[in-house]
């Protein structure tokens, strides 16, 4: 038995066809055998069962998909592992690759996938949809939108009720920025370092990471102190950090300011969650100099958080602005801005379309995807599940020094891995050896943070216990076998 778990781990970076075809990999062991041990006697994880088994692949191969790819497509598009990994299939919480091999998906398509993959009810609206109206424009009327329309809003705190819809998040940011420089007569924005607010014009000025910014004109926007937990320099105590903000203001502006942008929990920056009191002084200081309050939603809404619906909701605050992208639509190319009638009013003076913006089956899917979070009690799930998930990880800390830290909420937890805990060093190199293990066992996880030292954890918020309990196990595993 040791020697078939030595071949599995000498064969584990050759190309996953001829692999599934003619030897056993970890990954396949993880998934049949419940008390394998390797040559260190350690048990490998067992997947837990699910009764799905997705048609036979006839597809191009991997190779033959990645050849197109460096010739047609544009050469910044990356991907995980050195062996890019090639899926075809999903089913809730699990993605399957050509060979039928099945993973699970802790990372949801960058906490996009909320529903879980091809989830009956979601894909039953938007093929329905699809049978009678693909596309018309809100030149014309038609119910789709007004129907989601209506029960986004009813989601939402106070008198954000008025809807607009785009495409993305970077356009859903990008609108909300124009709005409140609109509103407040002002250009200036403040957003914060270490945040992500997508690659267009105005968005890349509020992003404040270098490895998001071309060297191209970006004006208006001035990068706050992060009220960063785990390495900033006031700690937990965001009131301290909130007084950079107010500095910025006095003697960075006019005294007056468009806006301030902020995710409650920073996605790409490393599921970093904004220190307790930070939002309600610093959404008191932009109001005093005139500016509208921007919540980016586009990672943490829709009941991933577990505790509320919405990120911000745990910070005590109601914006002037949401914007929200991804589990929007499970997947569905969607986002939209919501804010109060009076703000909305700016976009009347001139003309405001966006061709795709609550389009018919974009729409009917959105809806959809509101009426499973309740039904299917999602938000729930996330808040059980995701705590369950959290008290492991914190516990899988205490046993393995390369953990540094571990923090989010509900089902958007990160976990930084150091090579020195006291100095706090990114295990750049180490994340990816560990990523790339997992993936062997049968585990998809993201990766993020500004030196790139951090899980991402953002599952189909239909994960169970025992998806969290075979997760950590699996990175206990691997880390073990450091």
């Amino acid at each position: 038995m040791q020697r078939i778990i030595q071949t599995a781990v000498t064969l584990s970076h050759r190309n996953s066809r001829s692999r599934s075809n003619s030897r056993c990999s970890l990954s396949q062991l993880a998934h049949t055998r419940s008390s394998v041990q390797d040559s260190n006697d350690l048990l490998i994880p067992k997947m837990p069962h699910f009764d799905y088994s997705p048609p036979p692949y006839t597809g191009p191969s991997s190779a033959e998909i990645l050849k197109k790819r460096k010739e047609y497509l544009s050469p910044s598009l990356f991907h995980f592992y050195n062996n890019p990994l090639n899926l075809v299939d999903g089913k809730m919480q699990y993605l399957y690759d050509e060979n039928g091999r099945r993973y699970l998906d802790s990372f949801g398509g960058i906490a996009t996938v909320c529903c879980g993959h091809c989830q009956p009810d979601v894909v039953e609206a938007i093929v329905n949809q699809t049978k009678r109206l693909q596309h018309s424009t809100v030149l014309y009327l038609n119910n789709a939108i007004a129907d989601f329309a209506e029960a986004l809003a009813s989601k939402m705190p106070g008198d954000l009720k008025v809807v607009y819809f785009t495409n993305s998040g970077t356009e859903a940011n990008e609108l909300a920025l124009m709005i409140a420089r609109l509103y407040s007569g002002c250009h200036d924005i403040i957003s914060l370092r270490n945040g992500y607010h997508g690659n267009a014009a105005g968005t890349m000025g509020a992003t404040a990471q270098s490895n998001y910014k071309f060297n191209v004109v970006q004006t208006g926007v001035h990068h706050a102190l992060n009220p960063d937990q785990y390495r900033g320099v006031f700690g937990s105590d965001g009131v301290k950090y909130a007084k950079d903000v107010q500095d910025i203001i006095d003697y960075g502006t006019s005294g007056h300011v468009g806006g301030f942008i902020a995710e409650a929990i920073q996605g790409v920056g490393g599921i970093m969650e904004l220190a307790p009191g930070y939002l309600p002084a610093v959404y008191d200081s932009i109001r005093k100099a005139g500016g509208l309050c921007i919540a980016d939603e586009v990672q943490s809404g829709f009941a991933r958080t577990g505790s509320h619906f919405w990120g911000f909701e745990a910070h005590g605050v109601v914006p002037d602005i949401v914007t929200m992208a991804k589990g929007i639509g499970n997947g569905i190319p969607i986002g939209a801005v919501v804010t109060t009638p009076e703000v909305a009013k700016v976009l009347t003076y001139r003309n405001y379309l966006n061709t795709f913006g609550g389009n018919p089956v974009c729409s009917a899917g959105g809806l959809a995807v509101l009426r499973v979070i309740e039904k299917e009690k999602l938000q729930q799930n996330a808040f059980v599940v995701g705590s369950y998930l959290k008290e492991r990880l914190t516990a899988l800390k205490e046993k393995h020094e390369i953990i540094g830290d571990v923090r989010g909420r509900g089902l958007m937890l990160g976990v930084e891995l150091v090579t020195d805990r006291q100095l706090k060093t990114p295990a750049k190199a180490e994340i990816l050896h560990i990523m790339d293990q997992m993936r062997e066992l049968g585990v998809l996880i993201g990766k993020g943070g500004f030196y790139g030292n951090v899980f991402r954890v953002t599952p189909p918020l239909c994960f169970t216990k025992e998806d969290a309990d075979f997760l950590v196990d699996v990175m206990d595993y691997t880390m073990s076998k450091m």
